[in-house]
């Protein structure tokens, strides 16, 4: 996982996907974007510009995995 504001990949184009928990007032703003070497682009949709943090597959997958089974649910 690498987390960079300026990692050199160009995002304009990129098809941003926002978390349904996410709204305009600002609150939680989670976007994610699947980009064309399949790696996961994460960044905060309310300061786009301030980093995104690159998933491989198999990252998200562990994450995802361990949000359903609650491994992470003291972090919230």
């Amino acid at each position: 996982m690498t987390h960079t504001p300026n990692p050199g990949r160009d995002l304009t184009h990129a098809a941003w996907r926002k978390s349904s928990f996410s709204t305009d007032q600002g609150g939680e703003c989670v976007e994610l974007a699947l980009l064309d070497d399949t790696t996961i682009a994460v960044r905060n949709s309310n300061h786009p510009t301030a980093g995104t943090i690159y998933l491989t597959r198999t990252e998200m997958n562990a994450w995802i995995q361990g949000v359903k089974t609650g491994e992470l649910d003291d972090l919230t």
